[in-house]
């Protein structure tokens, strides 16, 4: 640990009460304390209803030994309660030099448990010459935010945009461009709000009517794959005209979502077509891949497929073309190997979760997975309409992403100017833009990835209840409180006592480094949403029952601390899930 990082009061009553285990019954050195918070007392601790029978008495008994010995930092008292629960308390003292010591800190005490541990983390994804979706939703936010929380917590982090960059559609693409030179595409050529991608994304539509329609048009867009991928020099500079102009698109979406990808962080399908060949190779001369019916294919050991045989990967087809099986094997082989990363997460949707199933089997029969690498898939579900059904739009097409964060803008616009009329219209632009953007991601973060959520505007954008403008507006609210006395240096007076209201609130600023960790162990930003969530309603009780700037000193200092701490851990804890913390709205 630094000298800034803060062990949580949670960590440390649970190390008394494995120690105080291991002192009443030495058998039982080293079971798990199961220490929480508890509505009860600061903590509580169930372990001897779990432990008891493993010494052959009753769980009161248990709890009635550990309590005798259950003594020193951060203890205050211990009480025992119900069939076994042991209901700690820790002294005043100890809970205001946890604030003082957080406050203290640039790193509001949270240490860097995932220092020197290299993670890739697999995200975005769209396709090039396509337009981003509501599909590309989920995984853009949700890898941002882990890329954000892991990075934080010391990781090095490597954010990988896979872009859908190769294939035959590029040579029906590009035939069709160079034949009807007249289409414009290019950005610096469009108006209005039209986008490059855009404007590709309908030749492209043009063009793949063409091919199904002229056997002629079809058989020149197949010569022309050949040419891209034997690297004619036209071919392949059209080619990179069409990557480079979608890809400024895509970071016009990616700019105003305020997620970290840059065109730096892009490694296209493209980057992995020269080392097919060789991910092949090894694959058949370690005798996991294998021939059948002229394919090249891995059964696997571990899944049965629909038909009751093992599942498949398809490593080489009977035509000798290559798929997404290829290029995700060809994908982790190079990041093992050649990034030398220990952590691969893959943020997906969760009809892939087969798919990643059978590719980390591979890696793992093939050498390249081992027990030093943590490969996981992070699936999540699918953006519903308000109506709780696929959401389309009228016309029963895909949603468009920039539409999708259009709409939410124009309604925090109407929500706020509603709220504060008298809005010079330059700052309701502004806070506009800030709250309804924060208000699609928190929306997002906040449900359980794994589970569908719905895209309803309307409550997206409220100032109550657990919304993203609900917790900027929490943030501004005690900024403005602390710029009116201009924010003052205070000091921390441990000796002064608690009252409930500030208790709660300093035990949830104190459980910061907790929940953090707790994403990181999961996998799951919901967690983050939740504590903040909890941290702005403490606050609000605590405001509503504690008299902070009329209180007399050294009380007032105290509760000033309290009003700086949160505003820190809301601004901090916003910024981990990619949301702005305004200090006006």
């Amino acid at each position: 640990m630094s000298k800034h990082d803060v062990l949580p009061l949670l960590d440390q009553v649970a190390a008394a009460v494995l120690e105080a285990i291991g002192r009443a019954r030495p058998e039982l050195t080293g079971a798990d304390p199961l220490v929480r918070r508890s509505e009860h007392a600061d903590f509580q601790s169930n372990a001897a209803l779990s432990l008891a029978k493993r010494v052959g008495t009753k769980p009161r008994n248990l709890a009635t030994e550990v309590s005798m010995v259950l003594e020193g930092d951060p203890i205050g008292s211990v009480e025992l309660s119900g069939p076994g629960f042991l209901n700690i308390t820790v002294p005043d003292q100890v809970v205001w030099d946890q604030v003082a010591r957080r406050l203290a800190s640039p790193r509001l005490g949270v240490g860097t448990p995932e220092e020197g541990r290299r993670t890739v983390i697999d995200y975005s994804a769209p396709n090039v010459a396509k337009e981003m979706h509501v599909g590309h939703l989920r995984t853009t936010i949700i890898g941002d935010s882990l890329a954000r929380v892991l990075g934080f917590l010391g990781a090095d982090v490597i954010r990988q945009n896979h872009l859908g960059d190769w294939g035959t559609q590029f040579g029906m693409l590009i035939q069709y461009l160079d034949e009807h030179p007249e289409a414009t595409w290019h950005q610096d050529e469009l108006s209005g709000t039209t986008s490059a991608v855009s404007a590709l994304d309908e030749l492209y539509k043009v063009a793949r009517k063409a091919f199904d329609a002229d056997p002629a048009f079809a058989d020149r867009s197949r010569a022309r794959v050949v040419a891209l991928q034997s690297g004619d020099p036209a071919t392949v500079a059209r080619w990179k005209e069409i990557v480079d102009e979608s890809e400024k698109a895509f970071q016009v979406i990616y700019d105003r979502l305020g997620v970290l990808l840059t065109p730096e962080d892009s490694v296209g399908e493209s980057f992995y077509n020269l080392l097919l060949a060789d991910t092949i190779t090894e694959l058949v001369d370690a005798g996991i891949a294998v021939d059948s019916e002229g394919a090249v294919v891995i059964f696997s050991e571990e899944v049965t497929g629909p038909e009751g045989g093992p599942a498949v990967l398809m490593v080489r087809k009977r035509d000798g073309g290559f798929g997404y099986d290829t290029t995700d094997l060809a994908t982790i082989r190079y990041r093992i190997h050649n990034l030398k990363t220990t952590r691969l997460l893959y943020v997906t949707d969760s009809r892939q979760a087969l798919h990643f199933q059978l590719i980390f089997e591979a890696a793992r029969r093939a050498g390249w997975l081992t027990d030093g690498v943590d490969a996981a898939h992070v699936p999540y579900g699918t953006v519903l309409g308000p109506d709780g059904r696929p959401f389309k739009t009228r016309a029963g097409g895909t949603v468009r992403l920039m539409d999708l964060l259009n709409d939410a803008v124009a309604r925090a616009r109407a929500v706020v100017a509603e709220k504060d009329p008298g809005l010079d219209p330059a700052e309701l632009d502004r806070i506009a833009e800030q709250a309804g953007i924060g208000a699609v991601k928190y929306a997002d973060l906040s449900t359980s990835r794994v589970k569908d959520y719905a895209f309803d505007v309307n409550r997206m954008v409220s100032f109550t209840g657990n919304t993203g403008v609900y917790l900027q507006y929490a943030h501004t609210r005690i900024r403005s409180m602390l710029r009116n006395v201009d924010d003052p240096d205070v000091t921390i007076d441990p000796n002064i006592p608690l009252e409930p209201a500030e208790r709660a609130l300093a035990l949830e600023l104190d459980a910061y480094a907790s929940i953090l960790a707790e994403v990181s162990a999961s996998l799951e930003p919901h967690r983050l949403c939740g504590y903040l969530y909890d941290l702005a309603r403490d606050f609000t009780a605590f405001y509503e029952n504690c008299l902070v700037l009329k209180a007399s000193e050294p009380t007032r200092s105290n509760r000033l601390a309290l009003c700086q701490l949160t505003a820190r851990t809301l601004n901090h804890g916003l910024g981990l899930l990619g949301i702005t913390a305004p200090e006006r709205m």
